[in-house]
C-alpha cells in the first residue's frame, strides 16, 4: 500500500524515506521563490532563514502596516512590514553577492548573520509603525524590541543569531556588515523608498536600487560607492527627502498618526486611573502596565520573555477593533477621537516654518473647550502644536565615500556638485498645529 502525506501538507511537504518505526518522514521544501511586486521573483537564501520567515514572530507583520495611517492619503499605500523585511532581505542577497564578485572576503557565518539581521531588523514595530512609541510605551524604541526578539530566537534556536546580533548591535569588527543594515544607504532604506513610492504611486521617491548596489565596495572596511554610481546615489538622496515631504510627513498624514496617538494616550490615562477599558489580551498588558526600558532586562518589573510575548500578539487590528469599542465608551474624550478614526473625520492640520504663536494655540485651545464642551485640561487633546524634521544626508552616520579611478576615496560632500546645496546637508524643521475643524 502506497503511504501518502495528510491531505493539509500535501503540496508543501516531500515523502524522503520510512524510518525504523515504518513511518514516513516529510522534509519542507525551503527553497521557496517567491513573486515580490517591486523586484519579481525573489529567492529565500538559506533554511534557516526560512524557517524564520515562517515563525509567528515575523509572520505577524503581514498584519502591520509599513506606512501606518499613510493610506488615508495615499490608497495604495497598504503594504505590510512583512513585504519590507522581505524587499530588504532581497537587497542583502544581491549586496552581498556583489561584493563577493569585487574581493570582498564573507564567509558563509557571516552572510547567513547579517541576512537574518536586515530580515529581523523592524520585527520590533509594534502597530502602525511608531503610534505605540509615541503612545503607551516611553523610552523603548522598535529598534529595542527588535533587539530583544533576536535575543529571545537565540535562545529558542541555542546560539544560532550569536552574530546576527553582533552585526546588528555593531559590535562585530567588520564594521560595513552593520553599514548595509544601518547606514547612509543600508538596505533598509534602499527597500522602503523603492517600494513605498510603488504603492503610493508617489514616482518621485522611486530609486534605482539595483545599480546602487552594484556600484557598492568595501575600503578600509567601510562602504564605498564606486565612482561611476554617484549619479544614482545622488538620485537616492533627493528621492529621500522628496519622499519625506509628499509622503512621510504629508501633513494629513501627520493629523492621522497624531489622532491615533492621542487615542491611545487617552486610552492609557483611563487605564491608569483604575477605569475597566475594553482592549484585547496584549494590548491591555500596555495599557494597564508601564513599561520601562529596565523591563527589557532581567532588572525590571516585567521579564524580557513576558514582554516578548505579549507585544508579538500586537498588530494593527487590535487597535482598529478597540477603537470600535472606544467609539461608544462613556469617556466623551476617548469616544469622540475613535469615532473620528473611524469616520477619518481628522484634524485640520497646518504646517510651517516657524513656530506657532503661543496665543494662537490658547485660543485654539479655548474655543475647542467651549464648542465641545470639554472639561478644562482635556482640550489637550484636540488642540496641539509639534515640529518634524528632515535630514537627507546623516553627518552622525558614517560618511558616504566615493571610490574614485585613481584606486583613493573621498567624501562625496568633496566630489558631488549637490552637496553645495543646503537642502542636502542641513537639518529642515517645520512645525505643525492640530485643532478640530469645527474650530476654523
Amino acid at each position: 500500500m502506497q503511504l501518502q502525506p495528510p491531505d493539509y501538507c500535501i503540496i508543501k511537504l516531500i515523502p524522503i524515506f520510512v524510518d525504523k518505526n515504518f513511518q514516513v518522514v516529510y522534509l519542507t521544501n525551503k527553497r521557496k521563490i517567491i513573486n515580490d511586486p517591486v523586484y519579481g521573483f525573489i529567492s529565500i537564501p538559506g533554511d534557516f532563514v526560512f524557517d524564520l520567515i515562517e515563525h509567528p514572530w515575523f509572520q505577524r507583520l503581514r498584519n502591520i502596516k509599513q506606512l501606518g495611517l499613510t493610506s488615508f492619503v495615499y490608497p495604495g499605500a497598504n503594504h505590510s512590514r512583512f513585504q519590507h523585511g522581505l524587499g530588504a532581505l532581497h537587497l542583502m542577497n544581491m549586496a552581498i553577492a556583489t561584493l563577493r564578485s569585487k574581493g570582498v572576503m564573507i564567509s558563509p557565518v557571516e552572510e547567513e548573520a547579517t541576512l537574518i539581521a536586515i530580515l529581523l531588523h523592524d520585527a520590533g514595530h509594534g502597530p502602525f509603525s511608531h503610534a505605540l512609541e509615541n503612545s503607551i510605551i516611553s523610552g523603548i524604541t522598535h529598534e529595542d524590541i527588535s533587539l530583544l526578539l533576536m535575543r529571545k530566537l537565540n535562545e529558542k534556536y541555542n546560539g544560532k543569531l550569536d552574530l546576527t546580533i553582533e552585526i546588528f548591535t555593531d559590535n562585530y569588527y567588520r564594521k560595513f556588515l552593520h553599514e548595509l543594515i544601518s547606514g547612509q544607504m543600508d538596505m533598509d532604506r534602499l527597500d522602503y523608498l523603492r517600494r513605498d513610492s510603488f504603492f503610493t504611486g508617489v514616482i518621485e521617491g522611486s530609486v534605482g536600487s539595483d545599480r546602487i548596489i552594484r556600484m557598492l565596495n568595501v575600503v578600509d572596511d567601510s562602504l564605498v560607492v564606486d565612482e561611476k554610481g554617484i549619479y544614482s546615489l545622488e538620485k537616492f538622496l533627493i528621492a529621500r527627502r522628496l519622499m519625506y515631504w509628499q509622503v512621510y510627513m504629508h501633513k494629513t498624514v501627520l493629523s492621522a498618526e497624531s489622532l491615533l496617538v492621542k487615542i491611545l494616550k487617552r486610552a492609557k490615562e483611563i487605564a491608569n486611573d483604575g477605569n475597566d477599558l475594553y482592549t484585547t489580551p496584549a494590548l491591555r498588558f500596555f495599557l494597564y502596565n508601564n513599561i520601562t526600558h529596565s523591563d527589557l532586562t532581567d532588572d525590571g518589573k516585567f521579564t524580557p520573555g513576558l514582554i516578548a510575548s505579549n507585544f508579538t500578539r500586537l498588530d494593527d487590528s487590535d487597535i482598529m477593533v478597540c477603537a470600535k469599542y472606544w467609539a461608544d465608551h462613556s469617556d466623551k474624550v476617548l469616544s469622540d477621537l475613535s469615532g473620528r478614526l473611524l469616520r477619518r473625520d481628522l484634524f485640520a492640520v497646518e504646517l510651517q516654518n516657524d513656530p506657532f504663536p503661543v496665543k494662537r494655540v490658547r485660543d485654539l485651545s479655548d474655543k475647542a473647550k467651549n464648542i465641545l464642551n470639554l472639561i478644562p485640561g482635556l482640550e489637550k487633546y484636540y488642540v496641539f502644536t509639534d515640529s518634524i524634521s528632515n535630514l537627507t544626508y546623516t553627518p552622525d552616520a558614517p560618511v558616504v565615500k566615493i571610490l574614485l579611478k585613481s584606486g583613493k576615496t573621498a567624501d562625496i560632500s568633496n566630489v558631488s556638485d549637490m552637496f553645495d546645496h543646503r537642502f542636502l546637508s542641513e537639518r529642515i524643521t517645520k512645525y505643525f498645529l492640530c485643532y478640530p475643524k469645527e474650530c476654523r
